[in-house]
């Protein structure tokens, strides 16, 4: 298995933080469990801040400064590590999200962000956020299909998504936004690019009932799991939690439609929006 991915100090404010932490932790004589419990998380964590495969948060950079005598450094450099294009909930599974090799999604109400199309996303932003200016939502809309541009590799990463029958049936946009937004998925099944499956109506109550699921595995760090509400957005990866979510992540696959019967699906209610939208 191979062992955690350097990242030279000068390239990013995360490899630096990260490089800073283990110079001074060892300073210090504390391994890496012992700062973890200094600091209220796990010795795991303290590796992963140090590998520059987490994101520091700024609580976490005030308790360093204090736990380890840094005379604000790590408030400083934290500071920089906040200036991203995402929402703060979001920012670091973003980032996971970048380097994963594998990522497994269960969406219940919209297609996940990764498969959205550039008019589909301007509509979920333009609803959300009704009043905003036409350069917030252009800006949203850019971050998003940035996002989208990890799927420009044939291979990697491995995307698997199982979508609930209401995120095909719930209009976002016009008819024509919806036939070429399920056009895209389709699409992209077809290339052999994204494996997608239809959890339809008649599958009844399943696991994931309460919200959306996002699963992302790395060949250099431990999988974590993303949980999404409103506002709001919570990484896991506690390894106990997360398998339990890749539990419920496979219930949901064993109730949903085979990939082919999903495609099927899937573009027969494209058809639809495509016919509706004829009508106008």
């Amino acid at each position: 298995m191979p062992g955690p991915k350097k990242l030279d100090p000068a390239s990013s404010p995360r490899a630096l933080l990260g490089s800073e932490l283990r110079h001074r932790r060892e300073h210090a004589d504390l391994s890496q469990v012992d700062l973890g419990t200094l600091l209220f998380v796990s010795g795991s964590f303290i590796g992963q801040l140090e590998d520059g495969s987490r994101r520091m948060q700024m609580d976490q950079a005030l308790r360093l400064d204090d736990i380890l005598n840094a005379d604000g450094f790590f408030k400083r450099n934290c500071a920089a590590l906040e200036k991203s294009k995402y929402p703060d909930h979001f920012a670091e599974a973003a980032e996971a999200e970048a380097r994963a090799t594998e990522i497994k999604e269960y969406a219940p109400q919209l297609i996940p962000g990764l498969l959205q199309t550039e008019a589909y996303a301007q509509a979920v932003f333009r609803s959300g956020l009704p009043t905003a200016a036409e350069s917030t939502i252009e800006e949203l809309v850019a971050a998003r299909l940035e996002r989208t541009q990890i799927l420009a590799d044939p291979t990697t990463p491995l995307l698997w998504a199982v979508l609930d029958e209401a995120v095909l049936r719930r209009r976002v946009g016009s008819p024509d936004v919806m036939a070429a937004a399920l056009r895209h998925i389709a699409g992209l099944m077809r290339q052999h690019r994204i494996i997608v499956q239809v959890l339809p109506f008649d599958a009844g109550a399943h696991m994931a009932l309460e919200g959306p699921l996002k699963l992302m595995a790395f060949t250099d760090a431990p999988p974590l799991a993303y949980l999404q509400a409103l506002g709001t957005g919570q990484l896991q990866d506690d390894p106990a939690t997360v398998r339990q979510y890749e539990l419920t992540y496979d219930l949901v696959v064993a109730s949903a439609l085979s990939p082919a019967a999903s495609l099927a699906m899937i573009e027969s209610v494209a058809e639809d929006y495509e016919h509706e939208a004829q009508q106008f």
